[in-house]
């Protein structure tokens, strides 16, 4: 018997299974987006985060911009490099974390929850489907660093 199995008698596989997953989609250029309904919330990984180093500056979309998937968002800037954002779908800004722009260190310290970068109106769910799953992104990600 499992350990939740005692406490939830009707988990099924597929619901230890959501359990077990954050929930979180990615992109091959390591952001991430977590969606509620149509609203999907933005950010970069930690494997992003390690690759800057400390990060120094962020710029980000203003409410109301429309992004389209795969175009640049805003930018990370780090003592070691910059890299741009991009979007993982296309949509409309709601809200941007603008506790970043006075803060950014808060992005090397929680980039999965306070480090958050923009939430946005999902235009099509149809591109989530085109998205890496956690366990996708993990084995992607493992390739990439045995590359180098």
């Amino acid at each position: 018997m499992s350990f939740l199995s005692r406490f939830i008698p009707t988990v099924t596989a597929r619901t230890a299974i959501r359990f077990a997953s954050s929930g979180r989609l990615y992109t091959k250029k390591h952001e991430w987006i977590v969606v509620d309904k149509t609203v999907g919330t933005v950010g970069i990984t930690d494997f992003a985060t390690e690759q800057l180093g400390d990060v120094v500056f962020i710029e980000l979309p203003e409410a109301g911009a429309n992004v389209e998937k795969g175009e640049s968002t805003g930018a990370v800037e780090s003592v070691k490099a910059a890299s741009d954002i991009y979007a993982p779908v296309s949509g409309t800004v709601l809200e941007k974390n603008s506790k970043l722009e006075d803060e950014p260190g808060i992005i090397n310290k929680s980039p999965l929850e306070k480090g958050w970068l923009y939430k946005l109106e999902i235009s099509s769910n149809n591109q989530l489907k085109e998205l890496l799953t956690e366990e996708q992104y993990n084995a992607f990600k493992a390739e990439e660093e045995a590359e180098h």
